[in-house]
This record gives C-alpha cells, structure tokens and sequence, in this order.
C-alpha cells in the first residue's frame, strides 16, 4: 500500500467562504479537513456571530480568516478578485443578499467562468417560501422529522443534534465536489442549491411513500418503529440503557439463543415475522425482562458473543472515554486563541490514502488580511492601508 499523502485529496483547491453560524462553515471546514485552502470572509469589526461560541472553533477549525465589507465598493471589488483566484465559493445568506450587493453568482462568474457557488439556506433559492428566515429547528419542523419525534400521547421534541445544519453542511460539501467534477467535463462553474429542510427530509425514509399509499400519517411512537422489531432500548441492573436492533431473521433467531429461549422463534406470535411486528409489545416485554435482571457487561458481552446488534445508550462522558473512538481517532484536541485545548469530534471520512486532518485551529479575525491581500491578490502595503481608512477591511 501507498504511504498516506500529506496534502489532502483536495490540494489546490481554493475555497471562499462567506458562512456564518453552521451550515456554511461546517461546509467549508470539510473541505478544508481533506486539503482545500477555505478563506473565510467576514465583516470587519464584527466577524461570524458565532465567534463567542466554542462551536465556532470547531466550525472554523484550519480555515484562514479575512476582513472584507461587502456592502462597500472597495469591499465588492476586492471580493470579486478573490473570487476570481477561487475555485468555489460557500455561502448562507437569506436569498438574494449576494444579487442585492452586485455579487450575484453569475456576475462573479463573467470574469471566472468556473467558480463554483455552494449556496445554503432556510427554504433553498427558489419557491414560494424562498425569503422566509429559517434556522435549524425551524427547518425541522418544515422537513416532518418534528411531527414523528416523541411519545404518541405527547408533543413533538426535537431531535438532540443540529441535524439539518449539519445536514446541510454535509450535502453542500458533497454537492460541491460533484460540481467540481463537472466542471472538469464542461469547463463551467455552477450553482449548488442547498436548503436546510431539504437536507433532513432527503433522510426520511419511505415516509412520503408510506402516505402516498395509505393516506395515513406516520405518527410519533416513541422508541418505537414500526415493523422494525425487536428494536427498542431496555434498563439493564445496574441503571444503564440498552438499544438491542434485530431486524433481520437470522439476526433474531441469534437473540432468541442468546437469552436462552430459542423456542420464541417458533411461537406463533412471533412467526411469520408480520406477527412479529404485530406482537412487538410482547417480544420487547421478554426482552426488557432478562435484561433488567442483568448489569450491562454482562449484556453486552452476551450480545456480542452472539453477534446481536446491541449497544449502551452513550453519554458524551462514555464517548470521550471510549477505546473505539480513540483507536479511530474521534476524540481529538484542537488549539485554539480563544478558547485553548478544545476537544472535537476527528475527521469523517477517512481516506486511506488521502487522509483528511485538521491543520490549524480556528482563527483570529482577520488573521490572514496580510497573507490572502498581499501575497495571493498582490495588493501593496499603500493599497492596503487606503482598504483599511475606508473601512472595507
């Protein structure tokens, strides 16, 4: 096998990155975690106001930091050259901030016709919804995960991630690179659309098949899933939670033997497995009985030995101390001005040969004026100091 290269899959790819918040940044940095150089852009004095988070070091870690007013003439135009000597621009403002500033996507691309233009918002750019302000649990509850969340005889919660921003994120980084590839076929940059409830609802599974057939909403039914059985998570002796996921007949016949009850897969309530799925309460109501009885070692050494699906509900604290986490290097520690030795979550994916990896902390802002203005645009100590009494950095 090959030695890992120290570059990134990404190298010389030139990213800017107007994002603020999440979506966008988390975007940027996934780029920037596989080799891409990601200048973020901010508005001088004031910055992403995500900045007094500790998410923000996370979010903005290995990317360089720029000052630009965009709103003024000497920031559109020192804007515009940066975009010129990019590959892909990243951005998450409400639709149609860029067009009203004079920076739409395809005026940027009249003098680089290959910029690439990732743009993340609440309802995507186009529809009747467009202009509507959206953050992530807004567009939760615009993508239906909302209304299936929670018990059946209560309220609706939600889900305990940022899943749509992050969603989000993660298919704008993917759009991106497919509109890179393209752009090696065609020679022409493009827009990527993404919309945050969009990200979420592309997850839900066949629920819009579901309905279209039945008519019938999937309501909230707490852990459980309906048709998937046994799934649910039980108390174990010693006050842990344990998810066992047997969804598939061998998978279930090697629960029955590990519990000691192997004649469950011949009862009649349970065989065929649609009156498994009709008698869930009773095959979980087994299930929660042997594992109340027992500590979670020694479930989970049972299960494990039998090859069925099962796992400890996981605190952050287990997390951070876990083996398998380590080994696969999924707690890091990344420096940062602000905030110090931060603990993260480590690079996905991993790439055997091309291995994505952080670089740098988040930076200061601004930090890197000098670098991008002076030493990628040209710009000259005279002209910087006249961007600076204007204000436009």
């Amino acid at each position: 096998m090959n030695e890992p290269s120290p570059s990134g899959a990404l190298a010389g790819v030139r990213v800017v990155s107007t994002g603020q918040i999440l979506a966008a940044p988390y975007a940027s940095v996934l780029l920037a975690e596989f080799g891409a150089e990601v200048i973020k852009v901010e508005q001088p004095g004031i910055g992403d106001p995500n900045r007094d988070n500790l998410s923000f070091s996370q979010d903005n870690r290995g990317v360089k930091s720029v000052t630009i007013d965009l709103r003024l003439p000497e920031g559109k135009a020192l804007f515009r050259r940066l975009c010129d000597a990019s590959d892909i621009l990243v951005e998450n403002f409400r639709p149609g901030t860029l067009e009203g500033w004079g920076l739409a996507p395809d005026s940027l691309r009249e003098t680089n016709p290959g910029l690439i233009a990732v743009r993340i918002s609440g309802y995507g750019q186009t529809g009747p919804y467009r202009e509507r302000a959206a953050f992530d649990r807004v567009a939760l509850a615009f993508s239906g995960i909302t209304y299936v969340t929670g018990d059946a005889d209560r309220a609706p919660v939600r889900p305990g991630y940022f899943v749509a921003d992050y969603g989000a994120g993660t298919f704008a980084a993917f759009g991106a690179l497919a509109a890179l590839h393209a752009r090696t076929l065609t020679g022409r940059g493009q827009d990527v659309d993404v919309a945050l409830y969009e990200a979420v609802w592309r997850m839900s599974g066949t629920h819009a098949g579901g309905y279209a057939k039945s008519g019938v909403n999937r309501e909230r039914s707490g852990n459980y899933f309906p048709g998937v059985v046994p799934a649910e998570q039980f108390e174990t002796a010693d006050g842990h939670y344990l998810v066992v996921n047997c969804t598939t007949a061998r998978a279930f016949v090697r629960l029955c033997a590990a519990i000691g009850q192997p004649e469950l897969v011949q009862d009649p309530r349970f065989t065929p497995r649609k009156n498994l799925a009709r008698n869930h309460e009773a095959i979980h109501a087994i299930l929660a009985e042997w594992i109340r009885q027992r500590p979670l070692a020694e479930c989970q050494a049972v299960f494990d030995g039998a090859g069925v699906p099962a796992c400890k509900v996981f605190a952050t604290s287990d997390i951070l101390n876990d083996p398998h986490y380590q080994a696969r290097e999924q707690v890091i520690t990344v420096e940062s001005e602000e905030w110090g030795a931060v603990v993260q979550p480590g690079v996905v994916p991993r790439l055997t040969g091309t291995p994505g990896r952080v670089r740098a902390g988040s930076p200061r802002l601004g930090q890197h004026n000098e670098e991008i203005f002076g030493g990628l645009l040209g710009l000259d100590a005279e002209e910087l100091g006249r961007l600076g009494e204007s204000k436009a950095i």
